[in-house]
């Protein structure tokens, strides 16, 4: 029994000693904001109080009678007097943490997009999820939190994520005080034509002559093959319903093979035996898998495809190598819009906009990119009308495309940047 009472007072005052001194305060701040309810989550740093959100946005920022929606938050809560992060993801909420938290030990709002994951409006209404919207959202939430961090603010995001960044600091520049979108794209139409010039050149020709020559194999061998991606997809519980058949999601995958191939930083040391079915199979299953063009991920990407659809832009597949093994007679986009929805309606008049803006006003932006991430075909050029900087990490990927990842001097040359910008200093 006294063995019992002494490890109990022990957890007690253990349990007091590593509380976080600013709980109290952060949780009546939480308590006081307007529109934002919480719950207190299992922190894995004794440094960080870390807490879901769900904030009520309006569906309309325009009119509050069209409803409203909950936008799910991580917070991360360090310290009132260390700089805010916010991460504008793109898509559902990515649970881990911006390397940039770590470099500053800030502060950190982790923002689901709206219409991805648990941020989705009743009824799904397609015509609230704008670019605009997504802004007045992040908006919205830079305002509540500016009343507990007064200190420097920075936005940042990751691919889609990177773009919503850069669409942020458009419709509201002094929101932050600087904006480091990480391998984001910036389109300029429907069908992104840079894609196809940054295919053609990145690399060595050798190493995309044998994509060319693998995704060839695995067109002649269609007959052969597709028996086998039936069993495959019957085990994974695969449809293509949205596509029509097996067939056509196959040809999407061959055709998507060289953009998968190089966003994703596979090894040019690594190709298939193309006279070898089942390897030349497996290879185009670990690349670019036939999954991704199922009703499964269509659906669970629907909200993107929308987005692309009708303001981002996005990428297409150019079939001119390829016309004697496909059904193809033009070009097919990579963008798969919700029934009800059209390519039709795509509309330009944002990104042209916004792409003056870049050239001309778009301050206090840090760009990073991989060099051999097919996104980066179409990347943000700052001019020396503009105080921006972008970093491209050679032989780097979509992933890769990290400041932990850059060389020792070129992540001396970023911070230096981000100093210039902000006065912040990485703590580490």
């Amino acid at each position: 029994m006294f063995k019992k009472l002494t490890l109990f007072i022990f957890l007690f005052i253990a349990t007091i000693a590593f509380a976080h001194p600013d709980q109290k305060a952060v949780e009546q701040a939480l308590y006081n904001l307007k529109d934002v309810t919480f719950k207190q989550l299992e922190s894995k740093d004794d440094n960080y109080l870390l807490y879901e959100l769900k904030i009520r946005q309006q569906v309309d920022h325009q009119d509050s009678s069209k409803g409203y929606f909950y936008q799910k938050v991580h917070f991360y809560h360090r310290d009132f007097e260390q700089p805010t992060i916010m991460e504008t993801n793109g898509y559902d909420l990515y649970v881990r943490a911006s390397e940039m938290v770590n470099y500053l030990q800030s502060n950190y709002l982790n923002i689901e997009h709206r219409y991805f994951g648990e941020s989705i409006p009743e009824g799904k209404p397609w015509k609230y999820l704008t670019i605009e919207q997504a802004a007045a959202d992040l908006h919205k939430i830079n305002q509540l939190f500016k009343e507990l961090y007064k200190g420097k603010w920075i936005s940042t995001g990751i691919s889609k994520g990177g773009q919503t960044t850069i669409y942020y600091r458009y419709f509201y520049p002094n929101d932050v005080d600087v904006s480091i979108p990480y391998v984001a794209p910036f389109n300029h139409s429907l069908e992104e034509p840079r894609i196809y010039e940054f295919l053609n050149q990145v690399g060595d020709k050798a190493c995309r002559d044998q994509i060319y020559a693998t995704q060839i194999a695995l067109l002649k061998n269609k007959a052969t093959i597709l028996p086998k991606l039936k069993w495959y997809a019957k085990g994974a519980g695969l449809t293509f319903e949205y596509l029509g058949s097996l067939e056509k999601a196959f040809e999407y995958a061959v055709l998507e093979y060289s953009f998968a191939f190089w966003q994703s930083g596979h090894s040019c040391e690594s190709f298939p035996d193309i006279s070898n079915i089942e390897e030349l199979t497996d290879n185009l299953l670990q690349i670019s898998n036939i999954d991704f063009f199922s009703d499964k991920l269509i659906r669970k990407y629907e909200s993107h495809y929308y987005q692309a659809g009708m303001q981002y832009g996005y990428y297409g597949y150019d079939i001119e190598p390829f016309k004697d093994y496909i059904s193809f007679t033009e070009n097919p986009l990579a963008t798969f819009m919700p029934s009800g929805t059209s390519l039709d309606n795509f509309d330009d008049t944002l990104l042209k906009k916004v792409r003056n803006w870049l050239d001309t006003q778009a301050n206090n932006m840090i760009y990073v990119y991989g060099e051999t991430d097919t996104w980066s075909a179409s990347m943000v050029i700052p001019t020396k009308k503009v105080n921006a900087k972008s970093f491209v990490l050679a032989g780097k990927d979509h992933g890769q495309a990290r400041v932990k990842n850059m060389t020792p001097t070129m992540k001396n040359e970023f911070f230096h940047t981000l100093k210039k910008m902000t006065g912040l200093s990485p703590v580490n």
